[in-house]
């Protein structure tokens, strides 16, 4: 990820240099290491490095400590930090605002998305860009809650995520689908024979989950203790080729979000068998920060999204 208009001048304006400063802390959070960070903003390191110290010594405090590696950021670092996220975030939607109006939509969007729901952003972004070709966008996958961090600290200007089940903080949404819940099976697999399964039949099969930071898998435990069951799995990841790789073996089984079935060759062995008894869905949704005022490109993505919202979503007149 370049850093915010990385090519200055050699005159430049004091409030873009000092924005040019800030950019080097956001990279440097990111990056985690001197040189990548440097890298990553398009200087040599003893530049940013110059950057970061003229920082300090305007602002008076020590914002990096320092030794041969990067070892974090001290308290006056670390608030400095939430600052830059919206100074620069303001700076670049700004410019974006600006920009737009004179010349259409244009700029660069970024977005997360939960990682189960690519397709559906997917479904957003491609007729988005078709209709402005000169719009960039970065797609990145996320947590939720690593998502609605990112949004709030202006790390992103949208996220696609869950609508429902955990607090989503200061937000605007446009809820997209409602999404259900699979027992994911081989065909020689455990209870592949079924119409449907209900939960209280899934804590005696050999189970390979999702990691317990993401939101689905948060979701599973929470419905499988409603049935008395609490589940130990013999495999947990974060990756959905993982999951499919382990399930299609034969042996063991998953739950799998209806999102996800997208990526899920369903021709290769595998059978995805309704989950009932209670039957439970979640709203994903797409999502931008009330704090801030709305770029042209965001506008547009909003639009995409109330465009394709079921009629069953919308809020009632």
């Amino acid at each position: 990820m370049k850093c915010f208009n990385s090519q200055r001048t050699l005159v430049d304006v004091r409030g873009d240099a000092v924005l040019d400063k800030l950019e080097f802390m956001i990279a440097l959070a990111r990056e985690q290491h001197f040189g990548r960070a440097a890298e990553s903003c398009g200087v040599a390191q003893p530049t940013f490095s110059l950057g970061i110290q003229s920082l300090e010594q305007s602002l008076g405090v020590t914002l990096v400590k320092r030794s041969s590696r990067f070892q974090g950021f001290t308290p006056e670092g670390e608030r400095l930090l939430g600052w830059a996220r919206r100074l620069v975030g303001d700076a670049k939607a700004m410019r974006n605002d600006m920009r737009g109006l004179n010349s259409g939509i244009d700029g660069h969007l970024r977005i997360a998305a939960v990682p189960f729901v690519m397709p559906v952003l997917a479904r957003l972004t491609v007729p988005l860009q078709q209709r402005h070709p000169d719009l960039r966008l970065t797609v990145l996958g996320r947590t939720s809650d690593v998502l609605l961090n990112m949004l709030q600290q202006r790390e992103i200007d949208a996220g696609i995520t869950y609508l429902s089940n955990e607090p989503i903080g200061e937000v605007d949404a446009v809820p997209l689908y409602r999404e259900d819940y699979f027992l994911l099976t081989s065909v020689t697999g455990p209870l592949s024979e079924s119409e449907t399964v209900p939960w209280s039949a899934v804590g005696g099969l050999p189970l390979c989950l999702f990691s317990r930071e993401m939101q689905h898998r948060r979701i599973v435990d929470t419905i499988l203790r409603g049935v008395g069951i609490e589940v130990t799995p013999l495999m947990e990841t974060d990756s959905m080729p993982a999951l499919i790789a382990h399930v299609g073996q034969g042996s063991w089984a998953s739950i799998i979000p209806s999102s996800a079935l997208e990526t899920v060759n369903l021709s290769a062995g595998l059978r995805a068998v309704p989950l009932v008894e209670p039957s439970v869905s979640h709203t994903i949704g797409l999502v931008v920060s009330n704090r801030y005022q709305v770029q042209p490109a965001l506008s547009a993505l909003i639009a995409e999204a109330r465009a394709q919202t079921p009629q069953n979503l919308l809020p009632a007149a």
